[in-house]
């Protein structure tokens, strides 16, 4: 490079820098003031305190405890997992899959619902535990065309199948 070069280039670097120096604290200023640009412009409109409504807390609705039988199986059990194995994809790791839920019924049954319905059991997991939807809820989202409270009860019935015959 030749020396001309050499010093146009450090004249652009130190320009630089002083440019950021000397703007530097008027960008901080303003970023740290509570009344910035983008504060100013939002208005709340005032409502008057007669017509506001009273706001209910919304229930969080899960899927319902398993139903009261005699049959009570731990949700770790090697027993139901080697029964629920085929029922999931293959490969699925057990522990991982029943991660989560609250019985060995519940399990079972989001793992019927997803091979009945071709859902995928992550995503059915995820709606029934994370989101607190009911199994027939969540498999009305995933799948709109299905009759989705028919196919909860099928799952339902599956897994007591399950249960009952593991606990036998």
């Amino acid at each position: 490079m030749a020396m001309g070069k050499v010093t146009a280039l450090a004249l652009g670097l130190v320009g630089g820098f002083a440019l950021g120096v000397w703007t530097g604290p008027h960008i901080t200023q303003r970023a740290d003031s509570a009344a910035s640009a983008v504060h100013e412009t939002v208005t709340v409109p005032a409502t008057p305190a007669d017509t506001t409504k009273a706001v209910e807390p919304r229930t969080v609705r899960r899927t319902p405890a398993p139903a009261a039988s005699t049959a009570r199986v731990d949700i770790s059990a090697p027993a139901l997992h080697d029964r629920l194995k085929p029922v999931l994809n293959k490969g699925a790791d057990m522990s991982v899959a029943a991660e989560g839920f609250r019985s060995a019924e519940q399990f079972a049954m989001v793992a019927h619902a997803a091979r009945n319905t071709a859902v995928p059991f992550l995503l059915l997991k995820h709606r029934v535990l994370d989101e607190g939807k009911s199994l027939a809820q969540a498999i009305r989202e995933s799948k709109p065309e299905a009759d989705a409270a028919a196919e909860a009860k099928h799952a339902s019935s599956q897994a007591r199948e399950d249960i009952e015959s593991i606990a036998s």
